[in-house]
């Protein structure tokens, strides 16, 4: 094998970055944990303890600190962690009344009411506010004119008086548009500065509703003070970086002799005297400094050339967490950088700086005109982030204008084609920004003036003339992202449409922290049950697999953490298949391997054969499942990208342990002549010469699935589906019960029987939340009086789950999935099938193969869809249709297009080599010889998944037992359903 020491050091570098990317979840689980022995149940202590520490060191070999540590461990989502839910609704009733200049117009405010109350009516909320609007004005004023309202001085140049009612209506739903991207533009920056690890924000296509998950948060009032604030925009005069450094020079002396003071503890009056020097010492040592830190600004460390790591911060406690802005002069010499950038800082300390720049101390020293702020977005291929300072102007040391004052804003393209950003003033802000930039550019020094929002710079722009008109071009090195993103930030002032909170919940992870401790245990359980069998069918080979699966899932789990991916129960049904893939993979080389042995050809020959035989079917089959991931991540969204992530990454570290890691590790037993057997006496002949008749009966195969497919489609459109809360929506209850050790899973034993398995139980500190769909399309009062006295019985009748509280309230909440997730499910899930077919034609160049994989895949699909409808109410386990099923499906189209392309990889094979065989003998032929991998593989997956549904709780019955028969029906469809398509459309035609 050539090339086996760049393997070797390829795996150990990718060994040495996993182990150090999952270290970070070590360290914080251990920082946790003395966190929750130190509390002892205290949730105030464990939240003080954490804050305590959060600048501390805590990696014992790196000195990291917590927060750099929490940012990244391994990301657990909403339905693992817990956290806090909210819903987020943009008040568009406000934005119509700011465009219309707060018309007065009794029949236009009373279509806003209309409009509002029907938005808020569950049947309609889901509608577009201003479809409603308009509908409900035409309704109060069937001859109305809408331009008569909307067409004022700020918008006659997009809106003309004689305007038709739709194209008022397109021009206010372009806007409401933009307003809606803008909140959610403001919500992401809010959301990522509030150092939540992973959050979800979804925009509810259609709607004006954005979904906000905050995994792990637990602080509602610190949540809603975050996201509610409007959002502010503003414009700066800056400081030069050569005059706010005399400034921070004056903050970083204090702050040096404060420290040195504090572990002196030489007094107060000692403390105050330096303290004071501190204050008066400016400039003096700007040489020496620059000299000090130049290093450490041109590389962005806290290392400097002439102090240690240590010494500089106990100096310079500043200057040791940000770097300067400083460059090289004509002369060789370390100079101030031009322009309001006064520093850099990587993002886990810009909360060190900002604490030492707002502090008492150094605010005394600093003057009143001066703020510094950071950029919103981080510089370039790096998380390093610049900070600017900002000039505070006027009696209230305020901006110079703020964002009220913009018409318009709009992406655009300068005479060179660069991308620019086009900013239209109404008259007032134009006399404003004219006297504002003629000040910016007089002189040789043109100043910059920023643009900021919610205390976020989002350009600085330098200002190289005055501006007069109202009409400015910024232009800079921007993207074409960077130029919709500044736009949409400069409507923020002229789009006032504030994000309300209209729901919240603080929620623990939905699936209940006893089944999630279930389904770890429960997985490791069904990994050692493949990894014996391995052992035990493959013997010392099987070790072989053993260590190749085991390095798969330490790498697997390396490369997501070290990508942010988010681990969720989809995620799981990843990493679930992952494994059916990367044992899937040794198979296929121990099948081929015991075949060259059976020829008679020596070990060596026979694995090095092996691996060189199987090699097509392993690309084949994996490359048709990337592709299938592939395409669910770019266009599917929540639940299957997170599938898809996991099972991307999971192919590509599969296929490098199993080519190449094992290979390596057979090479190294070969060189030591040691025995190495590829079965066991009782599993040597198994499957040998095998000779079923699948291609003869496969009519019989046909009856039983169209039988199957056919009731399953009757059911379905009969009986339909259980649905569960998160497709559905249902009735919510907030729930205290007087024992307060019960569980989630006691909860769901005492009411699931009688209000369905669909319920969702979620803690909510010491109380719970629950949500049915029982009764859920009953709208009637009496069925609200019935769920909610039904739920109170069920609950009181054993004595852990009595409640404590009588009078549950009780709401309706609509489905976390939105209908847009569903659509985009269905379509990407087809749009995967049609171009792996479209792949399957150009590897085996007869469309025969492209059609039996298509047939196959769908096949799979209805049949589980039709197993879920068909015994639904029969087993004594849940068959919803949940966020979890889709990770099912999908499940089971990976494995199924999997397997598939292995059978006609084979069949290919044999296809050309087969001279005068009878086209059907070959191919039934084909199937046999891959018979014994296919059983293997299909067994070493439902091992795992069989100990899933018995050992890992009631909870993931209904989604480990949607994988169980989704492989189970994969298996079947790649021999009995795919193959018979290619003999009967084939005809004679397969081997030309």
């Amino acid at each position: 094998m050539q090339g086996k020491g760049v393997i070797k050091f390829f795996a150990i570098l990718l060994a040495v970055v996993c182990l150090y990317q999952l270290s970070f979840t070590w360290v914080a689980h251990n920082v946790e944990s003395d966190a929750k022995a130190y509390s002892k149940g205290d949730p105030a202590k464990y939240t003080a303890y954490l804050d305590s520490i959060s600048n501390q060191p805590v990696y014992p070999l790196l000195k990291h600190d917590y927060s750099y540590v929490k940012q990244r461990e391994i990301a657990l989502g909403l339905d693992l962690k817990g956290g806090m839910n909210v819903t987020m609704q943009i008040q568009l009733n406000e934005l119509v009344r700011k465009i219309s200049n707060n018309n007065p117009d009794v029949t236009f405010n009373q279509a806003l009411a209309n409009a509002d109350k029907l938005q808020a009516n569950a049947q309609t909320s889901q509608k577009d506010y201003i479809a409603l609007f308009v509908s409900e004005y035409e309704k109060l004023n069937p001859n109305g004119k809408l331009a008569a309202i909307f067409s004022t001085k700020d918008n006659q140049d997009h809106l003309k008086f004689n305007a038709s009612n739709s194209e008022v209506k397109s021009y206010l739903e372009d806007l409401a548009a933009t307003a809606v991207k803008q909140s959610f533009t403001v919500l992401n920056t809010r959301i990522n500065q509030f150092g939540v690890t992973q959050p979800n924000i979804q925009l509810q296509q259609g709607s004006n509703r954005i979904l906000v998950e905050l995994p792990g948060v637990k602080e509602p009032e610190r949540v809603r003070k975050l996201l509610s604030g409007s959002a502010k925009l503003e414009f700066y005069e800056t400081f030069d970086n050569a005059e706010a450094y005399q400034y921070l020079i004056n903050a970083d002396n204090l702050l040096a002799a404060k420290s040195k003071t504090a572990k002196a503890d030489t007094g107060k009056a000692d403390t105050t005297a330096k303290l004071a020097a501190a204050k008066t010492d400016t400039a003096a040592k700007t040489g020496s400094l620059l000299s000090k830190v130049q290093k450490n600004a041109a590389k962005n460390d806290t290392s400097a050339a002439s102090l240690s790591k240590t010494k500089l911060a106990a100096q310079h406690p500043l200057f040791a967490v940000m770097s300067l802005n400083v460059g090289q002069g004509q002369n060789g010499q370390q100079q101030l950088g031009p322009g309001p950038v006064v520093g850099y800082a990587p993002l886990q300390d810009t909360a060190k700086v900002n604490s030492y720049l707002h502090s008492a101390d150094v605010q005394s020293v600093l003057p009143r005109n001066i703020k510094f702020l950071w950029e919103v977005k981080p510089i370039k291929n790096t998380k390093t982030f610049a900070l600017y300072a900002i000039k505070l102007t006027g009696a209230d040391n305020g901006p110079v204008l703020s964002g009220d004052v913009i018409n318009d804003a709009r992406a655009d393209n300068d005479q060179k084609g660069s991308p620019e950003v086009v900013m239209i003033m109404n008259s007032e802000g134009a006399q404003k920004w004219r006297a504002v930039t003629a000040e910016a550019s007089s002189g040789t020094s043109k100043k910059a003036i920023a643009i900021v929002l919610d205390d976020n710079v989002y350009s600085a722009p330098t200002v190289q003339n005055e501006i007069s008109g109202g009409v400015s071009s910024i232009s800079g090195n921007f993207s074409i992202e960077d130029t919709r993103d500044l736009a949409n930030v400069l409507k923020a002032g002229r789009l006032p449409a504030p994000a309300h909170i209209v729901s919240e919940s603080i929620v623990g992870p939905s699936l209940g922290q006893e089944a999630i401790s279930a389904g770890i245990l429960s997985s490791v359980l069904g990994l050692v049950v493949v990894l014996v069998f391995m052992i035990a069918y493959y013997n010392r080979a099987g070790t072989v697999a053993v260590v190749a699966v085991i390095i798969n899932i330490f790498f697997l789990m390396g490369v997501l953490t070290s990508l942010g991916a988010v681990l969720t129960v989809p995620g799981v049904a990843g990493i679930v298949l992952t494994l059916g893939i990367a044992v899937d993979a040794n198979v296929l080389v121990y099948e081929r391997v015991r075949e060259e042995l059976g020829l008679g050809k020596s070990l060596s020959v026979a694995i090095s054969d092996g691996f060189k035989h199987a090699l097509p079917s392993i690309l084949d089959s994996q490359i048709s499942t990337f592709l299938t991931g592939l395409i669910l991540f770019v266009f599917g969204s929540g639940p299957i990208q997170g599938f898809a992530t996991t099972l991307m990454i999971g192919i590509a570290t599969s296929l490098f342990c199993s080519l190449l890691i094992s290979r390596v590790i057979f090479e190294w037993m070969l060189d030591r002549k040691m025995d190495i057997k590829f079965s066991n006496p009782w599993s040597s002949h198994t499957f040998k010469n095998a000779n079923f008749a699948f291609v003869k009966n496969r009519g019989k195969f046909y009856i039983f699935s169209g039988l199957f497919i056919g009731l399953g489609l009757i059911s379905i459109f009969t009986r339909g589906f259980t649905y569960g809360v998160d497709f559905e929506g249902g009735r919510n209850y907030i729930v205290s019960f007087s024992n307060k050790s019960v569980t989630t899973e006691q909860i769901h034993e005492a009411i699931d029987a009688t209000l369905g398995r669909s319920t969702e139980v979620k803690t909510m500190g010491d109380k719970f939340s629950i949500t049915t769909n029982y009764l859920f399309n009953d709208n009637s009062t009496a069925a609200d009086v019935k769920v909610k006295s039904t739920l109170v019985d069920l609950l009181n009748k054993k004595p852990e789950t009595k409640i404590a509280n009588s009078d549950l309230g009780g709401s309706k909440v609509s489905a976390t999935i939105a209908d847009e997730l569903k659509t985009s499910a269905i379509y990407t899930v087809l749009f995967a099938i049609f171009v792996i077919s479209a792949y399957i034609l150009i590897r085996f160049r007869k469309w025969q193969f492209s059609l039996g994989a298509m047939v196959a895949t769908a096949h799979d699909a209805l049949l589980v869809l039709s197993f879920f409808s068909l015994f639904n109410g029969f087993l004594p386990f849940s068959l919803d249709i949940d966020q979890a099923f889709i990770a099912a499906i999908l499940t089971v189209i990976g494995y199924s297009i999997n397997d598939t392309v292995v059978v006609f990889d084979r069949i290919r094979e044999f296809l050309d080599h087969s001279g005068n065989e009878k086209q059907e003998d070959v191919i039934n032929r084909a199937i046999n010889s891959t018979l014994s991998r296919t059983i293997i593989t299909a067994l070493t997956v439902v091992f795992v998944l069989l100990v899933l549904f018995i050992f890992g709780g009631d909870v993931i019955k209904g989604f480990s037992f949607a994988l169980l028969i989704g492989v189970l029906f994969g298996t079947y469809s790649s021999i009995c359903v795919a193959t018979p398509v290619i003999v009967d459309f084939g005809k004679k035609h397969l081997k030309d």
